[in-house]
């Protein structure tokens, strides 16, 4: 395990995954910071876990890269770039920022000016899958000229990155464009079954999907998509709005990812919780909030 000194920027689910998943061979002494923590609604929720993980819970983002050699940014995707501008005004010089946010790559490579600018070395990082139940070894694309070394870094704390090219936004390309389809997947079976609940004709479409597709247990795949934007559709969202911007700045319409944000913000807004591994059941749950 590497002796870098750690931080985290942002401590939600990624953050823990990864802290988690390291155990009792985490580096000592990792900080963190999160924004919650300055909220009275959250911050005994955040201080509490900061202590349930074993670190240090910084009430400053200065505090929290004061002496740190490898950041983690793991905020959500419409705070990248805003974590990013508030580092560089408070950043050890060397610090190596990883990027780990689902953003574009026009707003990666702002991120970068701004964290380069101050003498800090900027990663793209893409976490590729779902950090439960891989935790720290979800697989990871690393890119840009910093690349390298947080690859050996990474891996000295048992993570599986991997590098890429094309540079800051090459990671993130990959990214932003595999999202067109797994959260459009999602938005597509949320409106289908949705819609076929309501009709009261969904055992008769999953049935017709199950023989035209035998491959995917759609049954099984709807509920989880349901549950994947019930919990998380505003983070999914704020992810959906990176990727139309992606595809816009490649000179194409965004017609599909921007639907997709519109129904992730949409049952991401309701709140509600996954319950029950049912699809009829989360259906049903959602129905009741349009």
């Amino acid at each position: 395990m590497t002796t870098a000194n750690i931080a985290f920027v942002g401590f939600g689910e990624a953050a823990t995954a990864f802290r988690s998943g390291w155990g009792d061979q985490a580096p000592s002494g990792i900080r963190a910071f999160d924004i919650k923590t300055l909220a009275s609604p959250t911050a005994l929720v955040m201080k509490d876990r900061y202590a349930a993980n074993g670190i240090v819970g910084a009430e400053s983002l200065g505090t929290a890269l004061e002496g740190a050699t490898v950041a983690f940014s793991l905020v959500t995707a419409d705070q990248a770039l805003v974590a990013a501008r508030q580092a560089a005004e408070v950043l050890p010089k060397g610090l190596l920022w990883l990027d780990c946010n689902s953003c574009s790559p026009d707003t990666k490579r702002a991120a970068a000016e701004a964290i380069e600018g101050a003498g800090g070395a900027y990663v793209d990082v893409a976490v590729m899958a779902p950090v439960h139940p891989k935790k720290h070894h979800v697989p990871l694309l690393v890119s840009g000229p910093h690349a390298e070394r947080a690859e050996a870094i990474l891996q000295a704390l048992d993570m599986r990155p991997a590098v890429v090219g094309g540079g800051i936004g090459g990671a993130s390309a990959v990214k932003m464009l595999r999202s067109v389809m797994i959260k459009g997947l999602e938005a597509l079976t949320a409106e289908c079954f949705l819609a076929a609940r309501k009709a009261g004709v969904e055992e008769a479409v999953i049935a017709s999907l199950q023989a035209s597709d035998p491959g995917i247990d759609w049954t099984k795949r709807g509920a989880y998509n349901l549950e994947r934007m019930m919990v998380h559709g505003t983070r999914r969202a704020a992810e959906m709005a990176e990727v139309v911007a992606t595809v816009e700045a490649l000179g194409l319409p965004a017609r599909m990812a921007h639907a997709t944000e519109n129904w992730q913000a949409a049952i991401g807004a309701m709140g509600l919780e996954g319950g029950e591994d049912d699809l009829g059941a989360r259906a049903d749950r959602v129905l009741g909030q349009i």
